[in-house]
């Protein structure tokens, strides 16, 4: 699974930019850099083992006689790098015909181009970081809100780490508690001992469903919330999306139907990541194009975590509303009053007596748009979020080893309780901690790892 070859990748993202970091990793990092960079203005020969690592070195990158481009060369030597073997980053103009350039060089002299992920990849199995660190980089490099962000640093901190492997201490220790009294029971008594196991057993999966529960907010600040902006023709969705975007990028007129396709934009409000779909209006229609985007809309619809019904509260209710409200009553949803800029005919009484709450809502004058605010972050955020201090599993892979784990500790504890034999307990234990070993990569496949990899950007 391990490739010692030495690779190169341009780690910045390709485009005219300030700079540009080319990196290089492996035993031959070191070698090439002598042979292609001059320190300085006087463009001396540069020896790496004259310096120490974590320097950072000015001079040319030379291919032959002629000079490619002024660069700033970082030394970083093995095991105190990013991925723990000799890595040189070369800092160059931003234009991406240098950066190309100076990559061709270092590939042209036997370095191979590194594969997607593959730096991250090398920390992993030399020992830098754990799998869930690993996931937890480009979790970092994902973030659209500031709780992501912070959760995802925590991940790259360890925590998840530091909690599973407490979890799989205690599972292990139990299991060699077990095996030890088997093969030995002169010196090791299980007299009374499925108590004080089906003990730890209880602690270890409380602590696991509590992480197992946190997968509900942090898929939501990981991820965000699938929306629906749903409403009859021309009650001021494309105009609500426009608000929030703060940009018209949705096409508003006042010709009922105009919107008759999806349109999807992400924007964050508050501590939340909405991904929004506006919709074709729903109402009854004969014209062919409109009834396959109202199709799109009620498939929408259904596959959403949140819809976000708009009334015109300048009109009375109709059929058409009420056909609105029979296709999201069963959803999560906000219900908006729109153009509360204007004089209001619906009953509003009458919609409390129905049970529907409601908010009045301007997207002229912005009214409401607090309220709005504040019911989306009580809708999905049960409590106040506190990223610094409490774990939050962002990753399905994660929260699928967690639940399956928990599984095993319950058959274990099951088995306990029906007076099974103890050798029978050790297997469901031991499932628990491989399932747990596959969040920090201590028991996962080639294949596994290589799929997790790939998904990361070229370069890091």
């Amino acid at each position: 699974m391990h490739n010692t070859e030495t690779i190169a990748a341009i780690c910045t993202a390709f485009g005219n930019a300030g700079i540009h970091i080319i990196r290089i990793s492996g035993d031959k990092a070191f070698c090439l850099i002598e042979k292609i960079f001059k320190k300085g203005k006087s463009q001396k020969p540069f020896y790496v083992e004259r310096y120490d690592s974590h320097t950072i070195h000015y001079g040319y990158i030379f291919d032959g006689e002629e000079c490619i481009d002024e660069v700033m060369v970082s030394v970083y030597k093995a095991p105190n790098s990013y991925t723990k073997e000799d890595v040189i980053e070369i800092n160059c103009h931003g234009g991406s015909y240098v950066a190309k350039s100076i990559l061709m060089i270092i590939t042209g002299l036997g370095v191979r181009m590194a594969e997607p992920g593959e730096f991250s990849k090398r920390a992993f199995l030399n020992g830098r970081i754990d799998l869930s660190q690993a996931e937890a980089i480009m979790d970092v490099i994902k973030s659209q809100n500031d709780y992501a962000l912070r959760s995802s640093v925590n991940h790259l901190r360890g925590n998840i780490r530091k909690s599973i492997e407490e979890i799989r201490e205690d599972i292990l220790s139990e299991t060699a508690y077990i095996e030890a009294a088997l093969d030995d029971p002169e010196h090791y008594d299980l007299e009374g001992y499925r108590d004080i196991l089906y003990e730890k057993i209880t602690l270890c999966t409380e602590r696991l469903e509590k992480l197992s529960k946190s997968y509900k907010e942090g898929r939501i600040i990981s991820e965000g919330v699938n929306t629906v902006i749903a409403g009859k023709p021309n009650v001021g969705k494309s105009s609500f999306l426009n608000y929030l975007l703060n940009e018209n990028k949705a096409i508003v007129t006042d010709i009922p139907g105009t919107t008759r396709d999806i349109i999807e934009y992400s924007i964050n409000i508050g501590n939340i990541c909405l991904n929004l779909t506006d919709t074709a209006g729903l109402h009854k229609t004969e014209d062919y194009i409109e009834k396959i985007g109202i199709e799109k809309t009620l498939e929408s619809i259904e596959n959403a975590q949140l819809v976000i019904c708009i009334f015109d509260m300048s009109r009375r209710f109709d059929e058409e509303d009420e056909y609105v409200l029979s296709r999201v009553k069963d959803r999560n949803v906000i219900v908006l009053l729109n153009k509360s800029d204007m004089e209001c005919k619906i009953d509003l009484n009458e919609l409390e007596n129905n049970g529907i709450k409601y908010i009045v809502f301007s997207t002229k004058t912005g009214e409401g748009f607090d309220r709005f605010v504040n019911e989306l972050e009580n809708m999905f955020y049960s409590d106040m979020i506190d990223v610094e201090n409490e774990i939050f599993i962002t990753n399905i892979r994660h929260a699928e080893a967690i639940n399956n784990a928990v599984t095993s500790l319950r058959l274990a504890a099951d088995n306990i309780l029906g007076k099974m034999p103890e050798d029978l307990l050790t297997i469901d234990l031991m499932d628990a901690y491989n399932y747990l070993g596959e969040i920090t990569g201590d028991t996962v496949g080639e294949q596994l790892i290589d799929k997790i990899f790939a998904e990361f950007c070229m370069g890091k």
